[in-house]
């Protein structure tokens, strides 16, 4: 009879924890980005992350493509003046927000962010590669990267981004006198052509001192990692304290009960 009564509370209170879980899981989560540089020493550095936890809904730009005002600001000096914007007109309902400033090899930045991970289940992501005229990284479906399931459980960790993965937005001609990071970023001259996959112009660069001072090196193969965005569900204050408070009391049903045998295993006949 103990041991039914006592595997009884011992369930009823841990289906109490994880209903909370279960409640804390579908409610807004505190999720913690971070994102760092892969790239060897001396070689490519990043513009500020510009992203959104979204529903899939906006589509920046596309391999093959021309590239629109969107993309081209983000690929032309890394501000996202366009690209911010058209996320919001897209998916008005989009967490969005930007991380770091010059991101070099070797350096790592993090911030977090409030998301309703039922609403926004997907991640949209670009920065400008410098130094280049219009390089940069993204993901071109905006259906690429689902985060969240239905019930709002994390299913990717990270997202890791290598040289094969960087993107030409095919707007700006190749010069290094033009280019951000290593020239004047305010002489541009239309290229015309389309978004497509390319590292092998950065080579181009090598030899340069960058606005960093350091003297760039690309020294990438079509594996390097250069990129890598990293997740991480960091509870509430008060989901946490009701979780601690549920093992708790699941702990403290288990130390009365083996109190209660004990009285009565020593009790006269």
């Amino acid at each position: 009879m103990y041991h039914t009564h006592c595997t009884m509370a011992r369930f009823s209170v841990a289906a109490a924890a994880l209903a909370l879980c279960t409640t804390a899981g579908a409610a807004p989560l505190n999720v913690t980005v971070k994102v760092e540089n892969l790239a060897p020493t001396n070689s490519i550095s990043f513009a500020p992350l510009h992203f959104g936890f979204n529903n899939g809904s906006f589509d920046a730009f596309d391999n093959g493509a021309v590239a629109t005002a969107p993309i081209i600001s983000v690929a032309e000096g890394g501000s996202g003046s366009a690209w911010q914007p058209a996320f919001a007109a897209a998916d008005p309902t989009a967490t969005r927000g930007t991380i770091g400033g010059l991101l070099q090899p070797g350096e790592s930045r993090s911030s977090s962010f409030l998301v309703d991970p039922l609403l926004n289940p997907f991640f949209t992501f670009a920065a400008m590669v410098v130094p280049s005229n219009d390089f940069f990284i993204g993901n071109d479906s905006p259906n690429r990267f689902r985060l969240f399931d239905a019930a709002g459980h994390l299913l990717i960790a990270s997202i890791g981004q290598k040289a094969r993965d960087l993107w030409d937005a095919g707007s700006e001609l190749f010069d290094p006198a033009a280019a951000a990071f290593v020239g004047n970023n305010d002489l541009r001259t239309p290229q015309n052509g389309v978004v497509r996959f390319d590292f092998a112009e950065l080579a181009g660069f090598n030899g340069l001192t960058t606005g960093a001072g350091y003297v760039f090196n690309s020294a990438l193969t079509a594996d390097s990692d250069v990129y890598r965005i990293s997740f991480a569900v960091v509870p509430e204050p008060e989901t946490a304290v009701l979780i601690a408070a549920g093992l708790f009391a699941v702990a403290g049903v288990s130390r009365r009960r083996r109190g209660q045998s004990s009285a009565s295993a020593l009790a006269p006949a």
